[in-house]
């Protein structure tokens, strides 16, 4: 008798543990989020920026949220209490929800949580903004959640995109050829730095390979800035593009009329 309620009651043990566990709120490390319009995706978007990111972009401007340590714990519960009260107006604004970064695929269970939810339980589109590199993280029940990539294809030329990021760039060509299988909906984000990314043939070779994709809707060129210097200033890091110029408007265009050359269309 003794022995069977022990039994008993280990199996009830393991039960409550499980039922806590099942029940425990998903959490990830949180730089920051906010409300955009036009830049996060299309629409006005519930925007989730994650800390953590394994590239190291020359340009970036937001260096704040390399380390996880820089971000807070956060449960997904809270994330999407606070997406929650925005939309009624995101849905008149034709938006949704974009999880970002830092590199969102470094916290792939966060990510995919967050994914989950915006889509399922709040109606919303949403959107992954990425660089691709951790793109093998990205499971396929996440990306059944995804109804929008914004991939960031920094460079063609190898070693200038080693130069900018710190990283191979091959991760980031799989990962789209991936989604291409998939069929889902791409924008492809490229960054124009002169002296750096805007030869001319390096353009090429990113236009021809999302070209070649068939699930690329549009390619955001970008023009660079140093907004972020100040950033970079104040974390003791060393802004090594200070002197760079943004490009001219003539460089943004001939970028565009590569990209357009391809059949694609370019902001």
């Amino acid at each position: 008798m003794t022995v069977l309620l022990d039994q008993n009651l280990a199996a009830l043990g393991a039960a409550t543990l499980a039922g806590a566990a099942k029940h425990r709120p998903i959490e990830g490390t949180v730089h920051s989020w906010d409300l955009s319009s036009g830049v996060d995706g299309p629409g006005s978007r519930f925007v989730t920026f994650l800390s953590g990111c394994p590239l190291t972009c020359l340009y970036c401007h937001n260096p704040d949220t390399w380390r996880m340590r820089n971000g807070k714990r956060t449960s997904a519960d809270d994330v999407v209490k606070e997406a929650a009260k925005y939309t009624g107006f995101i849905a008149a604004a034709g938006g949704g929800a974009t999880v970002s970064g830092g590199e969102p695929l470094l916290q792939p269970v966060f990510a995919g949580e967050l994914l989950h939810r915006f889509k399922h339980e709040l109606g919303l589109h949403t959107a992954l903004d990425t660089s691709g590199f951790l793109g093998a993280r990205a499971t396929g029940a996440l990306l059944r959640d995804v109804d929008l990539v914004l991939l960031d294809i920094k460079s063609w030329n190898r070693g200038t995109y080693e130069k900018v990021t710190g990283r191979p760039l091959q991760p980031t060509l799989d990962f789209a050829r991936r989604l291409a299988d998939l069929g889902k909906e791409v924008h492809v984000r490229f960054v124009l730095v002169p002296g750096l990314t805007d030869d001319p043939a390096n353009i090429e070779g990113v236009a021809t390979f999302a070209g070649g994709l068939g699930n690329v809707a549009r390619v955001d060129v970008l023009p660079f800035h140093r907004l972020g210097e100040g950033k970079w200033q104040a974390l003791g890091m060393n802004f090594t593009l200070h002197d760079t110029p943004s490009p001219t408007p003539e460089q943004l265009a001939l970028a565009k009329e590569i990209f357009e050359a391809h059949g694609l269309k370019a902001v």
